[in-house]
């Protein structure tokens, strides 16, 4: 190959590789103008919630007493609250991690990810809500 081709056949597939970018950035755009451009500037960035994690086991009695619970806060206290189940029987490493010493161990961590309390045992819906209550959490 001679030195011109070498230098055309570059140029092609430089330009090749420009238009398939260009036509991925106009379809990721009109993809996101035909969402509708007021849709877009009405959404607000997330904000960090508060969090309940609760550390237990799909086979442990009281855990499952509490899932209903759980699942409950989860749907009433949407964009509130995040609430989070964690079966330390399939990840061992999250009891470790979490410092657990029995199950169920629920954990309220601040929006900004500091832990406020921690309770080990059953928890009721009026004692997790009261807890929340008494570290200053007004969901």
């Amino acid at each position: 190959m001679t030195r011109v081709t070498q230098v055309v056949f570059i140029g092609v597939v430089a330009a090749a590789v420009a238009v398939v970018l260009v036509a991925r950035t106009r379809a990721t755009t009109s993809a996101t103008t035909s969402a509708g451009t007021e849709a877009a500037s009405t959404v607000t960035p997330a904000r960090p919630l508060v969090r309940l994690v609760d550390l237990g086991a799909g086979k442990c009695v009281p855990c499952k007493a509490m899932a209903p619970i759980l699942e409950e806060l989860k749907a009433e206290y949407a964009g509130r609250m995040d609430v989070q189940f964690v079966d330390v029987w399939q990840d061992p490493d999250a009891a470790s991690r979490h410092g657990v010493r029995m199950i169920p161990t629920q954990i309220f961590y601040a929006a900004d990810g500091r832990e406020l309390a921690r309770h080990e045992g059953f928890m009721a819906k009026a004692e997790i809500l009261a807890q929340w209550k008494a570290v200053g959490v007004q969901l």
